[in-house]
């Protein structure tokens, strides 16, 4: 216990945190703070404080997941929060240190697994995304946006900020009816059937998921317009022709570095020569980093979210034109505030479907998401390509003008 208390009694400055330890003795860490929400945890077993301590990035999560940490008083989100609130990126480098073996070992992983060659990327998407089907329409919007929202005041809700997500994309991508759009990751087709309803452009949608695939095309198909929207299960560095738009949103982020260069020089490829591309990939302030090792392990095998200077790096050695460049900074904290808080609300839902350890697990994934965009050096990124730098208005008043007057 001995290392946890050096290690806790070191991390916790802000807010109060209370923990009772297996053998009943209770300590008080930190200092209450009324930004920062008081919690009460309880180890269920001796050895759990050093298991974390030795390894915090990963250990915390398994032990919560595990149930070897019960909370008392708050609840995960709140947990993650005043961790994570007493290392904020803005001040510095971060209290929360795992051991020298832990931090290789991330990065053995980081690079590793962002080795997404063809047959990986399919089996890293197939991790994630493929779960069960009505996972997913527990929290989600109605059209299943898994990304960042966009928010335009602070009354907005769910569905109305995931709307405006798409018109604020659509108006960067500058459309005009029959032109042909392909849409990197389509996800469940949300996005290109939007294009297609708001801008009269046909769309072929692309995925590594085959559950996304089935609802994608059935999507289509009821709207009564598969002639235009298509759907293939097809990696994007197989696909063929050319196109006058390319969008791409939370795909990115499953690419992995050693594919960059290969990525945007492919969409060079695709992209007529006064085309426009949208990219919006979640990103890291400052420099590169590396992926946390509870999300490589569970949730995103293969993922890494680059830093700006990496997406710029690739993308020059293509002569893609970064025309536009816009950082999202607190949006996908709200979006997964909402995530979270409808997950939670679905409680018995997500256990019958899945068991008590899935749902702990989810909603340690969705809360330490949130918390690194509330502290941490998350963000997106939307930046809009070109080819020839005459395609597009020289001023950025064009966007304004058209996301006034696209449908939600």
């Amino acid at each position: 216990m001995w290392l946890f208390n050096k290690f806790a009694g070191r991390l916790m400055r802000r807010g109060e945190m209370t923990i009772t330890y297996a053998n009943g003795q209770t300590r008080t860490y930190g200092t209450p703070d009324p930004a920062i929400n008081p919690v009460a945890i309880r180890f269920t077993d001796k050895s759990a404080p050093n298991f974390i301590a030795r390894n915090p990035h990963l250990h915390a999560a398994e032990a919560y997941i595990d149930g070897r940490l019960l909370i008392e008083q708050g609840d995960i989100r709140d947990v993650i929060n005043l961790i994570r609130a007493n290392g904020r990126w803005e001040d510095g480098a971060s209290k929360l240190r795992g051991t020298f073996a832990n931090h290789a070992m991330n990065l053995i992983r980081s690079t590793g697994s962002s080795l997404n060659w063809e047959r990986q990327s399919k089996r890293n998407v197939a991790h994630h995304y493929d779960l069960n089907d009505r996972l997913y329409d527990l929290f989600l919007d109605t059209d299943r946006q898994y990304s960042c929202a966009y928010f335009s005041g602070p009354d907005v809700g769910l569905e109305q900020a995931q709307a405006d997500k798409k018109a604020h994309i659509a108006a960067k991508l500058h459309l005009k009816p029959g032109q042909r759009v392909l849409d990197i990751g389509c996800g469940w087709g949300g996005m290109a059937l939007y294009l297609n309803r708001v801008a009269d452009v046909d769309v072929l949608g692309i995925t590594l998921s085959e559950e996304q695939l089935k609802v994608a095309r059935r999507r289509a198909q009821e709207a009564g317009v598969a002639d235009r929207v298509t759907f293939e299960l097809i990696d994007y560095r197989a696909v063929t022709g050319v196109y006058d738009r390319i969008v791409s949103v939370g795909m990115f982020e499953h690419v992995g570095p050693p594919h960059y260069a290969t990525f945007f020089a492919r969409c060079r490829e695709l992209l007529a020569d006064d085309g426009v591309m949208l990219l919006h990939t979640i990103g890291r302030m400052g420099v590169p980093g590396r992926t946390d090792a509870f999300t490589l392990k569970y949730i995103f095998p293969g993922g890494y979210n680059p830093a700006l200077s990496e997406i710029i790096t690739a993308s020059e050695k293509s002569r893609m034109i970064a025309a536009d460049i816009e950082t999202l900074r607190l949006h996908y904290a709200k979006t997964l505030d909402i995530w979270y808080d409808r997950t939670v609300a679905a409680h018995d839902a997500l256990v019958e479907l899945y068991d008590e350890r899935f749902f702990r697990l989810w909603t340690f994934y969705l809360a330490g998401a949130r918390a690194a965009f509330v502290h941490g050096n998350l963000c997106n990124y939307q930046i809009q390509y070109i080819r020839r730098r005459d395609t597009l208005p020289i001023t950025r008043d064009y966007m304004a003008a058209a996301e006034a007057g696209l449908p939600r």
